[in-house]
């Protein structure tokens, strides 16, 4: 379900100042993928840096990396992009969505 305006508002009010849980270079593998599902599940707002010079690549990466993680895009700055993915059985002491709330 995509996400609302204000959702994405929050969402990136919530990711700031976080740090980026996820570097990549390397383009996405399954080594990356199986992180990013399991940062996801931990943390449901997740920031990563895709480390590429090119413009294309890190778009291609993202995209990549919210099709596999079943996740949505919330924003992209630079080389960084904030992803969001809701978890059905949060934990409130890793989601950085409920601790900042």
């Amino acid at each position: 379900m995509p996400l609302s305006n204000e959702q994405r508002n929050q969402l990136k009010t919530m990711g700031h100042d976080l740090p980026a849980m996820i570097v990549t270079g390397d383009g996405v593998n399954e080594g990356v993928i199986a992180e990013l599902d399991r940062a996801l599940a931990d943390h449901e707002l997740v920031k990563i840096e895709i480390s590429s010079e090119d413009r294309a690549e890190r778009a291609a990466a993202i995209s990549e990396l919210c099709r596999a993680g079943r996740a949505e895009l919330v924003q992209t700055i630079g080389k960084q992009a904030l992803i969001y993915r809701k978890s059905p059985q949060p934990d409130k002491q890793l989601s950085n969505i409920h601790r900042s709330g």
